[in-house]
């Protein structure tokens, strides 16, 4: 089945006091590209989230977040004896520079001296234990369930939208070759009033007519990019089918289709000389801009 690249899911949890949520989103991008911002304290979660998004996803820019918080019940408060002494220690030696230097200071209070960074600690001194670990952990496969998922029903409707683009496409060149038959009276009629207006009063030879003629149709046929217009709806088509029928990613090969219809539509507006043809080929460029807008979201 298709995917989209564009995706979104969050989880959260709690145990033991602590609460914790996960968001992840995923973009498009030329290739896989995991950008995770995981707290400390858990061995082996990023190893495990790496395998199993690069099992699951291959392309996408994908950033994943974790937040642990503990509870207001779950809050401890410590003390950090090294740090108290070092802190208690430089007032002594302050107070007795002071003194030294004839400048009296007050004595600080015990909150001033509680206020002075790393001597009291939030939390456990325990970390995180085995079982929150676990717990945590836990949530990373259906987290992941949940934004293949979401990439899943994104790519389905990208399927949709990008066959119905196909199937205008395909439309737009029927048509032309519709015109291409048309057009060859009135090439013939536009080249012979233009001698004719160069020419003057001169009898028109109707060989150099048809020599002229020969030589315009030669230069504006546009038969190969018709063929090749067909050929790529034909693979595109074929690609979305594998794709639905199976988890195969399409999308780097129909962005280089994408290129290719519209170098043959760019070709056709050059060689058209005709109202009508210039038309749909106009028409074609704007279907594939739009077709190439949306495949750029494709895995």
């Amino acid at each position: 089945m298709i995917q989209s690249m564009t995706a979104f899911a969050s989880r959260t949890g709690s145990l033991e006091g602590t609460t914790w949520s996960w968001e992840v989103r995923s973009v498009n991008a030329r290739g896989l590209d995991l950008r995770l911002r995981l707290p400390d304290g858990i061995d082996g979660l990023e190893a495990d989230i790496r395998a199993a998004f690069g099992k699951a996803i291959k392309r996408g820019n994908v950033s994943l977040t974790l937040r642990i918080a503990q509870n207001d019940t779950a809050q401890q408060l410590s003390l950090d004896e090294a740090q108290l002494d070092r802190v208690l220690g430089a007032l002594d030696s302050i107070q007795e520079r002071a003194f030294t230097m004839g400048v009296t200071l007050g004595q600080p209070t015990t909150a001033d001296v509680l206020n002075q960074r790393g001597v009291v600690l939030h939390g456990s001194n325990d970390g995180i234990s085995a079982e929150l670990a676990a717990a945590i952990k836990a949530d990373v496969a259906p987290l992941l369930r949940d934004l293949v998922k979401m990439r899943e029903r994104e790519g389905q409707c990208l399927n949709e939208i990008i066959a119905t683009q196909l199937s205008d496409i395909a439309g737009n060149i029927a048509n032309a070759e519709a015109v291409i038959v048309e057009r060859r009276p009135d090439m013939e009629q536009a080249l012979k009033t233009a001698m004719e207006r160069v020419l003057g009063d001169t009898d028109l030879d109707p060989d150099r007519l048809a020599q002229e003629m020969a030589a315009l149709a030669v230069k504006t046929d546009v038969t190969e990019e018709i063929d090749r217009l067909k050929a790529h709806v034909t693979a595109a088509t074929e690609l979305l089918d594998v794709a639905q029928k199976e988890h195969h990613p399409v999308g780097r090969k129909l962005d280089f289709l994408s290129q290719e219809f519209n170098r043959e539509a760019n070709t056709l507006c050059s060689k058209a000389q005709h109202v009508k043809l210039t038309g749909i080929g106009l028409e074609l460029k704007t279907l594939i801009d739009q077709m190439r807008e949306q495949i750029q979201n494709v895995e």
